[in-house]
């Protein structure tokens, strides 16, 4: 079995098992993504499982790998479908319980993650990684006793990872073990000097145990190492208000809140310095402003707003390409009608190409670019609806569509269906349409 590191944790690529019925070209291609994926190329490798898996669609290391090419374009829904196919046809992957856990945990589904990491564990119970993605999980609702019995799991398997003392270390903190948890944040700067949040983290724990002197050491070095980090100055402001060092707290808190406007908190500690310094209508004002924010933050409801807009759906709609190639005339002229439709189209007549587009469809049903001429038009109109119905007829009479995918996607996403909307742009980019990773990137993950 052949293994490989990638970028994505510590998953590894699996090796390709041939079966009587393979064909070499299917090992060929399997190769080939093994090859792409060790130099970066993880749209290429992608492909070259996709062909891996046309020869031989029985081979579970091809879903799994195409899963991994999948995963580390930030498609994680198409990633999923892969691994779930992967563990149909072998049940006792660990690896590819793993990979689907990371990948539902990129998609915030730490429940349904946990259960995988948990299977993982089961299938291979040395493995660090499997102990700690499960501990994240269950510290991500809020499951912090099993996810400190995790982390301290992984330390006993892999005691040089710093990563996992700093996320133990608060663990205990959100267990208000704070003393404890000294003890994490200490090694981690011993092993990593230069780590920030390590020293913040320990300040943090040094204010909960009433050590303001030790605490402001702690956030110095933690400022220093990042002088944006808004909690460090306002956890600083906080210690050295309780040393009643008024001023230099008012300053901690007033860069604070420049950093990080919405801390209600900064700004009461900031009122409660002014008041003590004499300024009664700057603490008044600050107090207000305290108050005022955190109703706002406890009581307003969020409402959905799509990241996909109308200007935006727009704007990458109309980046794709019409499909209007030089084809031979057939006796009906089908494809005159829609060449027609795509030039009255681009001269800005939308109502005589769509009419010219639809008599192309009259004269030939099967002519999947005229559907998706018109959907493409339908969608600039804002006929959202007829627009996937045309993608769906484009869809159903060619399945390898990429550039339809890639568009009901879109519009799919626009109208709220965002799940949907996500698996077709990855079915868009399984199926050789690179653009849509860009945008599964920005909007799916």
């Amino acid at each position: 079995m052949k293994r490989l590191l990638l970028p994505l944790g510590t998953l590894l690529l699996a090796g390709f098992t041939l079966t009587a019925s393979a064909q070499q070209t299917a090992v060929d291609f399997f190769e080939n993504g093994i090859g792409k994926s060790k130099s970066g190329d993880f749209t290429g490798a992608l492909q070259a499982f996709s062909m891996a898996i046309t020869m031989n669609p029985e081979n579970a290391p091809s879903y799994y790998n195409r899963g991994l090419a999948k995963a580390n374009l930030k498609d994680h829904r198409g990633a999923i479908l892969d691994y779930d196919r992967a563990i149909e046809l072998n049940g006792k992957d660990a690896m590819a319980y793993l990979s689907r856990g990371v990948s539902k945990s990129k998609q915030e589904d730490h429940r349904a993650a946990l259960l995988d990491f948990s299977r993982a564990i089961e299938l291979n119970p040395d493995d660090p990684q499997a102990y700690y993605n499960r501990g994240v999980s269950r510290s991500r609702i809020d499951q912090y006793r099993g996810a400190l019995a995790d982390f301290t799991k992984t330390l006993e398997l892999d005691p040089a990872n710093v990563q996992v003392y700093y996320a133990r270390g608060i663990t205990k903190q959100k267990l208000n073990d704070f003393s404890s948890s000294l003890a994490d944040f200490t090694k981690v700067i011993d092993m990593t000097p230069k780590r920030s949040q390590a020293y913040a983290g320990r300040g943090v724990s040094k204010v909960e145990l009433n050590d303001f002197t030790g605490a402001i050491a702690d956030l110095n070095k933690a400022i220093e190492l990042s002088p944006e980090d808004a909690e460090s100055f306002f956890y600083r402001g906080f210690a050295k208000g309780k040393l009643e060092e008024y001023k230099g707290a008012l300053a901690d808190y007033d860069r604070s809140i420049a950093l990080k406007k919405d801390n209600y908190k900064a700004y009461y500690g900031r009122g409660f310095c002014r008041s003590k310094l004499g300024d009664q209508k700057g603490a008044l004002l600050d107090f207000t402003q305290s108050i005022d924010m955190n109703n706002t933050n406890s009581d307003t409801k969020v409402v959905y707003n799509t990241r996909v807009t109308r200007p935006i759906l727009d704007n990458l709609r109309n980046r794709v390409q019409d499909r209007d190639r030089i084809n031979e005339l057939s006796p009906e002229r089908s494809e005159a009608y829609f060449s027609r439709g795509v030039s009255k189209n681009k001269q800005g007549d939308q109502k005589g190409a769509i009419a010219d587009l639809s008599k192309s469809i009259e004269l030939n049903p099967t002519y999947a670019e005229a559907y998706f001429s018109r959907g493409l038009i339908k969608s600039a109109q804002g006929d959202q609806r007829g627009a996937i119905t045309d993608c769906n007829d484009a869809i159903k009479l060619n399945p390898r569509y990429g550039e339809a995918f890639y568009v009901r996607g879109l519009i799919k996403y626009s109208l709220g269906d965002e799940n949907s909307g996500c698996l077709d742009l990855s079915k868009a980019g399984e199926m050789g349409y690179s653009p849509a990773y860009k945008v599964i990137s920005d909007i799916c993950n």
